[in-house]
């Protein structure tokens, strides 16, 4: 956690133990809840405090916030409060009844005499069902969710209420990678009855998010998704890649899954150093999908794919826009699934300047491209990655940058030679820049443009 919100996470903790004196001097009692209660007990920080406020009226609770600062609603369909500038959430005792599919179709009814026990009843797992005394420390745990967080099991609190909201599906999944735990098998088969389709893709998106940035094995969300049988609506061409053959000389590991699943998990150790850490998940994740339509068996059994770079674009762009609409992102993604077989390929052969500065010069992130070549090279069973390969890649990632503080040939210097802004005219640009990188200077680029584009 960063100085600052490191910071801000203290100055929001005063603020709750504020809060609690206050509402304990109204008669009442304030305990945390969910993922800061979680966390707190296996020595994680969190920048996210929630609230649950006992004993008091839902005005005496507003008029007790009031004089601490502004009060706003951060949940009103579930009567959540929050303070203006702070990462707190406030709210009171309340039961929920389903009432239709989507996120907010429940009848919320708030009870400030609700006992602990009976409001707990409705949250999602044991390990997020314990409160804490905001004053005391004491922990409420009445469904054992303590000791499910040290047997590292993921298991639901009812299973009247557990159904009423589907995306439970999936934060048992993320819940399981994070803390690298199993899935309780109740939970597994409640889980399988569950109907997601009625789900946004945004909602199923954050917690695919919080899997690829939190875990240190993402792969535990897919295959927790696979025991679930619960691939099919929002990971369809990830599930595809389950039994698709690939060449046991190169990937004694197994199919194209079981390779993915590895590989994400190489990512995991190496997103901190990534420009665009989601993103470059992302591709991990999606890097192989082109093997699905393009893997062949010949008659003597060799099992190729030589276009899966390719076809892997439209596949990837498919399975993305299952879960975003973040333009900036799929193009990101698709550029990577594009080039990921590249830097190794050239880093294998010693590849000349020229070739390596061309497929930097390609990428939409050429740090991260050798993280994802790193990541995929690593995701094979019993076969240590080569650091000479990353070495030799990163020194050409450096003669590229040198290079690309060269002058080079512009639309002005095309205008000056006499060329009219037209139709070749970004032809005649990206010419200009292929010749820069196969080390033209920029007087020769500009003659050799002349001759190759005649007015």
């Amino acid at each position: 956690m960063g100085e600052e919100m490191k910071n801000r996470s203290e100055r929001d903790m005063d603020l709750a133990r504020k809060i609690a004196r206050d509402v304990c001097a109204a008669g009442g009692r304030a305990y945390f809840v969910g993922g800061v209660v979680r966390d707190g007990l296996v020595g994680l920080e969190t920048k996210d405090i929630d609230l649950e406020i006992y004993g008091v009226s839902p005005e005496e609770l507003r008029e007790i916030l009031r004089g601490i600062g502004e009060v706003y609603e951060k949940g009103a369909a579930f009567g959540v409060l929050s303070l203006r500038g702070t990462n707190l959430d406030i709210a009171m005792p309340r039961t929920e009844s389903v009432i239709g599919p989507g996120h907010r179709d429940f009848d919320v009814a708030v009870d400030p005499a609700l006992s602990p026990q009976r409001a707990s009843r409705r949250r999602d797992f044991t390990i997020n069902a314990m409160m804490r005394d905001v004053l005391t420390g004491e922990i409420l745990d009445f469904w054992g969710g303590r000791k499910d967080l040290e047997g590292r099991i993921v298991r639901h609190v009812a299973d009247d209420t557990f159904p009423e909201d589907p995306l439970r599906v999936f934060r048992a999944a993320q819940f399981a990678a994070r803390f690298r735990a199993r899935i309780a098998p109740e939970t597994i088969e409640l889980c399988r009855d569950m109907e997601v389709r009625s789900l946004s893709k945004e909602r199923v998106f954050e917690e695919l998010s919080k899997a690829l940035l939190k875990a240190d094995r993402p792969s535990i969300f897919f295959e927790s998704l696979r025991e679930m049988e619960q691939m099919h609506e929002f990971f369809p061409e990830i599930e595809k890649m389950i039994g698709v053959p690939q060449n046991p000389q190169y990937h004694p590991e197994g199919d194209v899954f079981r390779h993915t699943m590895l590989v994400v998990d190489q990512a995991a150790s190496l997103r901190d150093q990534a420009k665009w850490p989601l993103a470059f998940m992302l591709s991990a994740l999606c890097h192989d999908l082109g093997k699905i339509d393009s893997t062949e068996i010949s008659p003597d059994g060799r099992i190729t794919s030589y276009l899966h770079p390719i076809t892997g674009q439209a596949l990837a762009e498919t399975q993305l826009g299952r879960w975003t609409s973040h333009r900036k992102l799929l193009r990101y993604v698709e550029n990577m699934v594009e080039m990921h077989m590249r830097p190794n390929q050239l880093a294998m052969c010693r590849s000349k300047k020229k070739k390596t500065r061309q497929m930097f010069d390609a990428s939409e992130c050429p740090e991260d491209l050798i993280l994802l070549s790193r990541a995929d090279a690593s995701g094979k069973r019993d076969a240590p990655y080569d650091i000479r390969l990353e070495e030799f890649l990163r020194e050409r990632l450096e003669d590229y940058r040198q290079v690309l503080r060269e002058k080079m040939v512009t639309g002005e210097d095309l205008q000056r030679a006499g060329f009219s802004p037209d139709a070749r005219f970004g032809q005649m640009l990206r010419r200009a820049r292929e010749l820069h990188f196969s080390g033209y200077p920029a007087d020769q680029a500009l003659k050799q443009i002349v001759r190759e584009f005649p007015k």
